[in-house]
Order: structure tokens, then C-alpha cells, then sequence
């Protein structure tokens, strides 16, 4: 993706996610060179991998395959294991009409994924067969705002503005907006980008960036490059 490409989808999205009433926290806002100088002071951001997602998964078709995301909250793996401390995450997240995020599971996080608001959110499940891969005949049962709902593999799920699902470690998920762009909102058990998500197609989960110009805001897959 062209750097510029994301800039504008930031700025979209920024004003998309304000539409709704619901503002991010000010670090959203930071240039490089107030990230590069809150480095020691704010050293959370960057070790829980707060703040901007833009991907792509490297197929260079974000209208089609694509999801914006923004971590507001994150805890650590090693409370994870250890079973106390800050075992939870927050992120906010746009789905465009029709645009799907890549069908994905999880290892270890447990998520509510929420309708914040706009069109209908679409979500296609299976269960996981005893390998890990997609079970194309179990059956998928998932709770809905407490409610048990039970759907045959490859079920569609649809969830109005306020409804919400909750996904287990395992369960394979595509995601899209149908009707109008959606406001999604996840709360989750610890999120680790790197290593617990599972893509059933050989996509790249971060985007390849071509630098035709300067970041507007760092995403969070900048952070080792700029700001170390």
C-alpha cells in the first residue's frame, strides 16, 4: 500500500469513528516526532502495540481485503500465563461495505465483536477441525448478547447496530459490512498480532508499504522502524 493510501484512510476513518460520537485517546493524534520523544515516558504504547492498523494483508487490494483498526487497550502474554494482572484488550475497527478481512482464528484469544453502529456486520463461522483447520460440517454455536445461536458450518451471522457475538479461541470468522460501512468494536482477552492469528489463506497479516510520503501517524507496525 501507497503511504499516502493509508494517510487517507486514517483521516477517513478518524472522522467515521468521530461520527459516531466516539473519540480516541490523544495518542491517535501523535506525529513522529512526538512519538520518537515520548518513547521512554509512554513506553506502554509501543510494547502493547497501541495505536493505528491498516492492512491490506499484503494483497494490495484494501477495498476488496482490508480492515482499519485502533488499539486503545492491550495487556501483556506473560499476565496471560500467569493468570492475573491485565488480561484484557479494546479495539475499534472499520469494515467497509462488502470489504472482507481475511478468515482468520485465534490460539488463545476470546473476543466479543461488536456492532458499534452503520450497516449490518456479517460474520461467516466454522468450527475447527482436530488440526486446527476449517471443519466444513460441525455445526457452530455462539453466544449472541448471552443469547446461544446455532448456525450450520459456514453459517452467516448477521448483527444489527448494538448486537454483539462472542468468539472463542478456534473458531474461523470472516468479517464484512453489508448495507453501509460498519463501526466495529472488540473486547477481548490479551491480543498478540504477531503470533496468535491464523490466516487460512497464506496472506501477509501487516501491509508492505511503499513510502511515497511521510507517515501521518505511525502505525503500530512502524514502531520498531521508527521509533525502535
Amino acid at each position: 500500500m501507497k503511504r499516502s493510501s493509508i494517510n487517507d484512510i486514517i483521516r477517513d476513518g478518524d472522522a467515521f469513528i468521530r461520527s459516531f460520537g466516539y473519540i480516541l485517546p490523544p495518542f491517535a493524534y501523535w506525529s513522529l516526532e512526538e512519538m520518537k520523544a515520548r518513547r521512554k515516558t509512554s513506553a506502554g504504547i509501543f510494547e502493547r502495540r497501541l495505536g493505528w492498523d491498516v492492512t491490506d494483508y499484503g494483497q494490495e487490494r484494501f477495498d476488496e481485503l482490508g480492515l482499519l483498526l485502533f488499539t486503545l487497550r492491550n495487556g501483556r502474554l506473560e499476565d496471560m500465563k500467569k493468570g492475573k494482572g491485565m488480561l484484557y484488550a479494546e479495539k475499534i475497527m472499520i469494515s467497509r461495505k462488502d470489504q472482507l478481512s481475511s478468515t482468520h482464528r485465534h490460539n488463545i484469544k476470546a473476543s466479543d465483536i461488536i456492532n458499534r453502529g452503520g450497516g449490518e456486520l456479517i460474520l461467516e463461522l466454522f468450527m475447527p477441525d482436530a488440526e486446527g483447520g476449517i471443519d466444513p460440517k460441525a455445526e457452530v454455536a455462539v453466544p449472541v448478547d448471552g443469547a446461544l445461536r446455532k448456525l450450520p458450518a459456514g453459517g452467516r451471522l448477521k448483527l444489527d447496530p448494538g448486537e454483539s457475538v462472542t468468539l472463542l479461541p478456534g473458531i474461523w470468522h470472516t468479517i464484512w459490512a453489508e448495507g453501509r460501512d460498519v463501526l466495529i468494536g472488540e473486547v477481548s482477552t490479551v491480543d498478540d498480532d504477531l503470533t496468535d492469528n491464523v490466516l487460512r489463506d497464506l496472506m501477509d497479516r501487516f501491509s508492505r508499504i511503499d513510502e511515497d510520503v511521510a507517515p501521518l501517524h505511525l502505525l503500530v507496525s512502524d514502531y520498531e522502524k521508527y521509533v525502535g
